[in-house]
């Protein structure tokens, strides 16, 4: 059974466009954030993502976290750790989200979480989570067409999997055991899905990023799910919706 929890913020700002996303199942994660420092509010923003993840996959059901940017997805992998389970990470994004300190051209938090899952870089919010950084070789970096320059290179000597084609996936030999499946729903073409704070041109089509998710759900081994979403305040006409909750909805079939 899909559990969903939804995270209506991007980082550490309550994002209200996301509230109508919930069905009557779903769970909501709003927790009172104090004021204070950036990364402090996230951190209590993720421990109850954390709980949620651990909890449901103990009682053999599948997370799925739905929220506003690819931060929260480090509340997923603490959650994976709390249940003493080591996934796979798949990260569909038209970005690398690897950049440190040291690499980052814009200083953008949210250009860092898989940098700082697998121990580089700033690594605040795994202290206050517990967690340990998971292995580069259990991450599967796929697109990431719009890399900086630093971070390109941060990549290449990382060593976690980049699949520039998300196609390559189809034939990659994915490892047994779980899968975690990360869709930053920028991936996408913003020729088709145009409501994205940071639109990369080119990328591939819904339908191939469709076909994509129809295979890694076959596999039978998807064991969480999470959705880093378009930005509602762009989203005119619901069509980035639309197509993005479709496309979850086969990774999930």
């Amino acid at each position: 059974m899909d559990n969903y929890l939804l995270t209506p913020y991007f980082l550490d700002t309550s994002r209200p466009g996301l509230d109508d996303l919930a069905a009557s199942s779903w769970q909501e994660n709003r927790p009172v954030l104090n004021p204070g420092k950036q990364q402090e509010r996230m951190i209590t923003l993720y421990k109850p993502l954390a709980h949620f993840t651990a909890e449901t996959l103990k009682h053999g059901n599948r997370p799925v976290s739905v929220a506003g940017d690819c931060c929260t997805t480090l509340g997923v992998l603490a959650g994976f750790q709390q249940a003493n389970l080591t996934p796979t990470l798949i990260w569909f994004d038209a970005h690398g989200d690897f950049n440190t300190w040291e690499t980052t051209p814009s200083g953008f938090l949210g250009g860092m979480p898989l940098a700082m899952a697998v121990g580089l870089g700033e690594q605040t919010m795994l202290t206050g989570l517990d967690m340990q950084p998971l292995s580069p070789a259990h991450v599967i970096l796929t697109d990431a067409r719009d890399l900086d320059p630093g971070e390109r290179t941060l990549v290449a000597e990382s060593g976690i999997t980049h699949l520039p084609d998300i196609t390559d996936l189809l034939n990659y030999p994915l490892p047994n055991g779980p899968l975690y499946i990360h869709f930053d729903t920028d991936i996408v073409d913003p020729a088709e899905v145009p409501a994205m704070n940071y639109p990369a041109p080119g990328g591939p089509s819904a339908e191939t990023v469709r076909r994509v998710f129809q295979y890694l759900a076959k596999t039978g081994q998807v064991a969480a799910v999470s959705l880093s979403s378009w930005n509602p305040d762009l989203d005119e006409n619901g069509r980035s919706r639309a197509i993005c909750m479709d496309l979850l909805n086969e990774l999930l079939n």
